[in-house]
């Protein structure tokens, strides 16, 4: 009989795009396989997994609003509600696993299975386990990290250093430059710059770019701009009639993107480095300081200490970002060394390794 496994969580692209590629990695093992996502109402899981070509199902729930205490009354209440919604889920979809990828709507799930008996998995991309995944993790068949030493927030003989699952259209590209350039309608002579601020956008980085523009463009560089939905129009607005830049609030064809980019301005989040050791690029990063644990430093930090990419604060973004990277534009050795040293650090077989984890302990 065929297996089925749900993989619950979202939120962002840095939840959603791993859960996908495992789900693929599932597929390619065993066709027959059935899969389902939970996700989160009106989040972008529920836009993203359906064009992937999987069936999701949506909680009514939100996380702790950290800004606005009084936005928290509902959040009891919506709790409760979303166990229940879990709980009908699982009884029609009778799943012999359930894989959290991490935000929110992942915790329901896999407290529910984890209650029922269910062999739930857990992956934690990041170099600092989220507090959920930590208290799920004391009760998970295995817990799939990214990298060593992370004994500290899960039982060790639960830990399979796995590595973040990386898009497949990233992972095996065959994308040329001259096609992303192309795909872009930029200009093939010109150094790229690609600004990619996660799926939601980045204030500094959009800031920065927006100050700075002429500047980026008078020494003859271009720029394909991903601005999160917030900054989209204001980003148009300011690029009107300058054909050497391409504007969008968010890219589908990111292996187009990877591909046309010559360097790289980025956040620091766990699947964007995933990425960018696969496609090795000369990144200059921009950690998002209010990550928990501030773990977006951390993992900057520690690509900075094996010379593999350049780092500048949150903080001091508005006015570095653009003259660190025509510094870096102009030299063809420092490029060079960081693309080499990021390289090293790539896996890309990760979701392979996770799929094939999952369905050895669940047969």
């Amino acid at each position: 009989m065929s297996k089925r496994i749900i993989i619950a969580g979202g939120g962002t692209g840095g939840h959603i795009f791993p859960a996908i590629a495992i789900a693929n990695a599932l597929k390619r093992i065993d066709t027959s396989i059935e899969i389902l996502f939970v996700g989160a109402k009106g989040k972008m899981e529920m836009e993203k997994v359906p064009q992937a070509g999987y069936k999701i199902e949506g909680l009514d729930i939100a996380g702790f609003n950290r800004s606005s205490l009084i936005k928290n009354i509902s959040l009891p209440f919506k709790l409760v509600k979303s166990f229940l919604q879990v709980r009908t889920i699982v009884k029609n979809f009778h799943p012999d696993a359930i894989i959290g990828v991490g935000g929110y709507s992942s915790f329901p799930v896999l407290r529910f299975g984890q209650a029922k008996k269910i062999p739930t998995f857990i992956h934690e991309s990041n170099s600092f386990a989220g507090k959920s995944n930590m208290l799920l993790g004391k009760k998970a068949t295995k817990v799939f990290v990214a990298s060593d030493g992370m004994e500290k927030f899960f039982p060790k003989e639960k830990i399979v250093v796995t590595g973040n699952p990386v898009r497949a259209n990233i992972s095996q590209s065959v994308v040329t430059r001259t096609q992303g350039i192309k795909f872009f309608s930029l200009n093939e002579n010109k150094k790229t710059v690609f600004a990619v601020g996660g799926s939601l956008g980045a204030k500094s980085i959009n800031e920065a770019i927006s100050k700075h523009l002429d500047e980026l463009l008078d020494v003859g560089l271009q720029l394909i701009w991903q601005t999160g939905k917030l900054f989209a129009e204001p980003a148009r607005k300011g690029v009107r009639g300058k054909s050497s830049v391409w504007v969008g609030d968010f890219i589908n064809q990111m292996d187009c993107a990877y591909a046309a980019a010559d360097i790289v301005i980025s956040r620091a989040g766990a699947m964007a480095i995933a990425e960018l050791c696969v496609a090795k690029k000369p990144v200059l990063f921009v950690p998002y300081p209010y990550a928990a644990e501030d773990h977006q430093t951390v993992n900057a930090k520690n690509l900075v200490s094996k010379n593999a990419a350049l780092m500048v604060r949150d903080d001091e973004a508005l006015d570095k970002i653009v003259p660190m990277i025509i510094d870096l534009a102009r030299d063809e050795n420092k490029q060079n060394e960081l693309k080499q040293n990021i390289g090293r650090l790539a896996i890309a077989d990760a979701d392979k390794r996770i799929a094939e984890e999952v369905l050895k302990l669940i047969q």
